[in-house]
């Protein structure tokens, strides 16, 4: 069966900071995929003060994981949204359950995983400037707001995270790589392997086009890059 015969599931994995919202928008955008974002269904859903996004917040607000559970049932719920559509999900799964849950319910045709060293992430969040409202993330060093400190579309100002602080980085960083590790393995025993070395955004849709052409039978396609250069 040939990869237009059938519609594309697809999963971004990367820690934050690693680049995997700028490559997923430029993926999505070139061949027409619906983006799914983890993050952005949860502050739409807290926003909203929907059922799902009071419990979500109530965990965050005491520092804590939301469960899998939740994860699961607001990632599968926009998902149902989706049937029609090619899609990329980003920012779920993230833990080992989260992947099981999403094997059931889908064929997850290729795994995308941004793998930046951690050293360079954490310039990059420590220099990160947020707009609250509708998520958009500056970098004072290579993707600046026109003015300093305030946001492109609404010109109101933005803010930097207490968790963007250089301690507060390095545990996010730790404890996505103790959650995610069990998540990689897993997706490397039951996909087939593909390492795709290259930095560039450009690359990485050269290589997904490769991938859209090729003839995938009845298996599943990972994609692995070594990493991104940008935000």
């Amino acid at each position: 069966m040939g990869a237009s015969a059938r519609l594309l599931r697809a999963v971004i994995m990367g820690a934050p900071g690693s680049g995997k919202g700028t490559v997923s928008s430029r993926i999505t955008k070139h061949f027409e995929l619906k983006h799914l974002s983890s993050g952005d269904l949860l502050r739409d859903n807290m926003l909203r003060g929907t059922e799902i996004g009071v419990l979500a917040k109530a965990f965050i607000d005491q520092g804590k994981l939301i469960p899998d559970d939740v994860m699961t049932r607001l990632a599968l719920h926009e998902l149902k949204n989706l049937t029609q559509y090619n899609w990329l999900l980003d920012g779920f799964p993230r833990t080992l359950p989260q992947a099981e849950a999403l094997d059931r319910a889908y064929q997850i045709d290729t795994v995308i995983n941004l793998n930046v060293p951690f050293e360079v992430i954490k310039q990059r969040l420590t220099a990160r400037w947020i707009h609250p409202a509708s998520g958009r993330v500056y970098n004072i060093e290579f993707n600046p707001p026109k003015t300093v400190g305030i946001d492109d579309l609404t010109g109101e100002p933005l803010i930097q995270r207490e968790d963007d602080k250089p301690e507060t980085v390095i545990k996010r960083l730790k404890a996505y790589e103790d959650q995610t590790k069990p998540v990689l393995e897993y997706y490397q025993l039951v996909t087939s392997w593909l390492q795709d070395g290259c930095y560039s955004c450009g690359h990485h849709i050269k290589t997904w086009q490769k991938l859209k052409q090729e003839e995938r039978g009845g298996g599943k396609t990972a994609l692995f890059t070594c990493g991104s250069h940008e935000e």
